[in-house]
């Protein structure tokens, strides 16, 4: 359906693109650094379950519409950067309840982690670079003459979805291992937590800040 050419081809494009450090990979270093290794891979599954839901998009033909349009596109933007001050606030505000024993799973683990995923799963998905690669670099490698192009789509965004998930997940266990050292103080790991809320914060604004202005 793909071919190899073609597929090598994005696979190139892909990690020329996501080795360029954007929103979701702040996100999840932030989260590493306020919450530990547990968040930090939960939300990278929840950040590959959004981006992929971005493909779905784009397959349907939504994404075009999202690139096309300014006002969508500065709602789905604006509405990502929200959210991420919004995490970033309440990292910021529950700081002085990180402790060292809270590095260990507690009782309701499974509730957070799903909380987690979804929180991931959000900026995943609202993430304006996701959103500009997979509507404006995907459908530019799909083999027209082959027909079945939302496959086809489906197919390619595997690709960077894959380089996606190792180099997240080396991301937050970079990170989460830097936070295990503060983590021997109480008054380390406190500061952490708000040095993670603050780096949230920060990237909101900047997504909100920055992107496509014509």
């Amino acid at each position: 359906m793909v071919s190899t050419d073609r597929l090598l081809a994005f696979a190139a494009m892909s990690l020329l693109i996501i080795s360029i450090p954007g929103p979701s990979v702040l996100f999840i270093i932030g989260r590493a650094l306020a919450h530990g290794r547990r968040t930090a891979l939960a939300t990278v599954l929840g950040n590959v379950i959004g981006s992929y839901l971005l493909v779905v998009i784009v397959a349907l033909g939504i994404g075009a519409v999202v690139e096309r349009s300014l006002v969508v596109f500065m709602a789905v933007k604006l509405a990502g950067a929200a959210y991420l001050v919004y995490l970033g606030v309440q990292a910021f505000r529950h700081r002085k309840e990180m402790k060292a024993s809270s590095l260990a799973a507690p009782a309701d683990a499974a509730r957070g982690d799903v909380r987690t995923v979804v929180d991931g799963a959000l900026v995943g998905v609202t993430n304006p670079k996701g959103i500009v690669f997979f509507a404006a670099v995907l459908p530019q490698f799909v083999d027209h003459t082959a027909g079945r192009l939302p496959a086809q789509m489906l197919l390619l965004g595997l690709v960077p979805i894959a380089i996606g998930l190792v180099t997240d997940t080396l991301w937050g266990l970079g990170a989460s291992a830097a936070r295990s050292w503060f983590a021997r103080s109480e008054r380390r790991l406190s500061l952490v937590g708000g040095a993670g809320g603050f780096a949230m914060i920060g990237l909101g604004v900047t997504v909100a800040a920055t992107g496509r202005a014509e």
